[in-house]
């Protein structure tokens, strides 16, 4: 079936505003998505009606305890995870990844070693160099091959030692869109014995994860960039998490996931979240998939990755018929299934900043900077201070709002 563009949009209440008349086009995706009106409701209807602690013996209470344990099966459904005990749900994925590099820190010793890459975000970077700094541990790069755009399993391997303890990894990147081969660097790095910590914040809006079928050990995502809440996950092989000491307050449990959940949940967003990974569902119901929770997530991705897909073709096409740009990633089509629709770019004569503004007063919504992406820019020689435009694709967009973007980038 064709891919159900209106009845998505419809789900969308932000999507329909309009300033001074000009409709909004919301292609700042990789920074966070738009949200269904179900999620907004779902927090909505919680502080309303459930705005209580957890614990209790009252209604408010438990129906809040209810919806924390909901929100966790639902995260687990959506990333694969065997269990609800092997995700952790907190303020954001890069809180959550300093808090498991302290505990996985708490396993390893002087001189042991952690591999990073240059694709990744710095919230996958960051917690592992303050952790080598506090531990006296070495750390090693892998750069990623600016033919393929990927982090090459070779390049990996050559810095694998029997030092190494952990290696964190990205599987999308948020600059260029290329997306990595996960199994394969997981595989090399598990021969070596290390931890795998993989970060999907970029991946999750756009292809399915399947946290068991990649073999890493972590996997961390972020809600409000697949339509949810801003909230972060991160799922965890449920062995090595009830081995983890956690850091946490001296009364609370030592129960999976509570242990690594710090404070007070934020329970109208884990409302939300549930909300977001029913939309996914319902997304497969309206691609024709009428199997059980995770199979229409599945059908939902397969539909929506082939609209993005063409939408990503048009923006490439259109941004490679302007003089003087040049794009930082994949542009084969015949590639694509490697990239999700995050298309980054310069120009050689036009700040990328400038454009971003020029983009802004068409009612065009894009990103320009470096995108915490610290690595990226440096490895490709671009100033850090200024960065790259990035034009970042969901399955709300449409050809008209790829169309707006590129007649006000060639007109600027």
């Amino acid at each position: 079936m064709s891919f159900p563009i209106d009845a998505v949009r419809a789900r969308f209440p932000s999507l329909a505003v309009r300033d001074d008349g000009v409709p909004r086009a919301y292609l700042d995706n990789p920074a966070g998505t738009q949200v269904p009106g179900s999620v907004a409701e779902a927090a909505s209807a919680t502080l309303l009606y459930a705005n209580a602690n957890l614990g209790g013996a009252f209604r408010t209470s438990v129906a809040a305890g209810a919806i924390v344990q909901r929100a966790h099966e639902a995260a687990a459904t959506f990333l694969g995870a065997a269990s609800y005990r092997e995700v952790a749900i907190a303020q954001s994925m890069t809180n959550l990844t300093f808090a498991m590099s302290r505990s996985i820190g708490r396993t390893l010793e002087r001189g042991d070693e952690i591999v990073l890459t240059r694709m990744d975000h710095d919230a996958n970077v960051a917690p592992w160099l303050m952790l080598a700094e506090d531990l006296g541990l070495i750390v090693r790069w892998v750069p990623f091959d600016t033919r393929t755009w990927r982090v090459e399993v070779s390049a990996l391997s050559s810095q694998l030692t029997s030092r190494t303890r952990v290696v964190a990894l990205s599987y999308a990147s948020n600059l260029t869109g290329s997306i990595n081969d996960v199994p394969a660097l997981v595989g090399a790095a598990k021969r070596s014995g290390a931890l795998v910590f993989v970060d999907a914040v970029q991946l999750a809006p756009h292809a399915l994860v399947d946290v068991r079928a990649l073999g890493c050990d972590f996997l961390a995502c972020s809600s409000y960039k697949f339509f949810g809440p801003h909230l972060g996950i991160v799922w965890g092989r449920q062995e090595l998490l009830e081995r983890l000491p956690a850091y946490k307050v001296r009364p609370a449990t030592e129960d999976l996931p509570w242990k690594f959940e710090t404070g007070t949940p934020q329970v109208e967003l884990l409302a939300a979240l549930t909300a977001a990974v029913e939309y996914f569902a319902w997304l497969g119901a309206e691609a024709g998939e009428r199997g059980d929770v995770r199979a229409r997530i599945a059908r939902a991705y397969q539909a929506a990755s082939a609209w993005e897909r063409d939408l990503a073709a048009r923006l490439i096409d259109g941004l490679q018929r302007i003089g003087g740009i040049e794009i930082y990633g994949i542009v084969e089509p015949a590639r694509y299934a490697w990239r999700v629709p995050t298309v980054s770019f310069r120009h050689g004569r036009v700040r990328p900043d400038d454009v971003a503004r020029a983009l802004g007063a068409a009612n065009v919504f894009a990103w320009s900077g470096n995108n915490y992406a610290l690595e990226v820019v440096r490895q490709l020689g671009i100033p850090e201070e200024e960065g790259v435009v990035r034009i970042g694709i969901a399955h709300y967009n449409t050809p008209a709002e790829i169309d707006r973007a590129l007649d006000a980038i060639a007109a600027l």
